[in-house]
C-alpha cells in the first residue's frame, strides 16, 4: 500500500536520522579524523544533487509541461526556499555548524564555541542559539521536516523507486544536522535521553508531512509534476547554500580530496539504491 510506504519512509528518515546522528556522537564521531561531519555533509551534498539533477527533475519533465515553465518554478522555489531561510524557518545551517564543529572537538564547554564566533565573524549564531534555548532549533526543524515528508511524498507518488531515493537523500542530509541539534540541547539540559526525544519529535513531524502530501496530491492529479519540481529547488538549495558552504573552510589536499570522495559517494549511494529499488 502506497500510503504505508509513504508513512514508513517518513518515519525512517525523520526519526531514523536522529537515531543514527545520536549513535554516531556515542561512538565518537570525528576522533581520529576519519569519519565526521565534514564527510557526513559532503556525502548529503551529492546525494541531494544527485536526486534532484538524476531523478526528480527528469520526471519532472517527462509530462507535457513546457520546460520554461518548470525552470521558471525551479527559480521560484529557490527564492522561495531562500527567503524561508532568512525567516529561520529553513534555517538548516550556520547555528549547526558550530555545535558540528563542537562535536568534532569532542569539547563541551562553551569558551570553545566562542573561538569558532571569531574565526567565522558570526556572534549572532551564538545569541541565537544560547538566547532560545534551543526551542528555535526545534521549530525550524519541524518546519522543514514536514517540508521534506511533503516532498517525499510527492516523490512516492511519481514513482515508488523515486520516494524511496528521496527518503534517502533526506535522511543523509538531516544526520549531520541533527548532530548539531542533539549537540545545541544537550547544553540546555543535562539528560541526554531528553534532548534525544524532543528532537526525535521534530523529526517525527515527516511522517505528518507524508500524509498532508499524500492526501494534498491525491486531489490535485495536475500539480505533481510542480512538485516535484519544488522539491528539487529544495534540495539544491539546501546543498548549495547549507551543506557545500560549511565544507568551504582551508582544508589540506588530502582533506580536500577526502571531502570530494565523501560527495562522490554521496551521487553513488543514491544511483546504487535507485538501481536496487527498480529491481525490485
Amino acid at each position: 500500500m502506497l500510503l504505508l510506504a509513504i508513512i514508513s519512509a517518513t518515519l525512517a528518515a525523520g526519526i531514523g536520522s536522529v537515531w543514527i546522528a545520536a549513535l554516531l556522537m556515542r561512538f565518537g564521531l570525528g576522533n581520529g579524523n576519519r569519519v565526521g561531519t565534514q564527510h557526513l555533509l559532503s556525502l548529503a551534498a551529492g546525494a541531494l544533487l544527485a536526486t534532484a539533477f538524476m531523478h526528480l527533475l527528469p520526471e519532472a519533465f517527462e509530462g507535457d509541461l513546457h520546460a520554461h515553465d518548470l525552470f521558471a518554478l525551479l527559480l521560484v522555489g529557490l527564492v522561495f526556499f531562500f527567503l524561508l531561510d532568512k525567516a529561520e524557518l529553513w534555517h538548516h545551517g550556520h547555528e549547526h555548524s558550530d555545535a558540528q564543529r563542537m562535536a568534532e572537538h569532542h569539547d563541551h564547554h562553551h569558551g570553545h564555541a566562542h573561538e569558532h564566533e571569531h574565526e567565522h565573524g558570526q556572534p549572532h549564531v551564538h545569541t541565537h542559539v544560547h538566547g532560545k534555548g534551543g526551542w528555535s532549533i526545534l521549530t525550524g526543524d519541524s518546519v522543514h521536516c514536514f517540508g521534506d515528508g511533503v516532498l517525499i511524498a510527492s516523490a512516492f507518488l511519481a514513482d515508488v523507486r523515486l520516494g524511496i531515493v528521496a527518503a534517502v537523500s533526506v535522511l543523509a542530509h538531516e544526520v549531520p544536522h541533527h548532530i548539531g541539534d542533539l549537540v545545541v540541547m544537550g547544553q540546555k539540559t543535562a539528560d541526554r535521553s531528553a534532548a534525544l526525544l524532543k528532537v526525535s519529535l521534530a523529526g517525527a513531524v515527516t511522517a505528518l508531512g507524508g500524509l498532508a502530501g499524500y492526501f494534498l496530491l491525491s486531489h490535485l492529479e495536475g500539480g505533481l509534476a510542480y512538485l516535484l519540481v519544488i522539491a528539487s529547488s529544495s534540495f539544491i538549495y539546501v546543498a548549495l547554500a547549507d551543506l557545500i558552504p560549511q565544507l568551504q573552510r582551508r582544508l589540506s589536499a588530502g582533506q580536500t580530496a577526502a571531502q570530494v570522495a565523501w560527495l562522490v559517494a554521496g551521487i553513488a549511494v543514491v544511483t546504487v539504491v535507485s538501481r536496487m529499488a527498480h529491481v525490485h
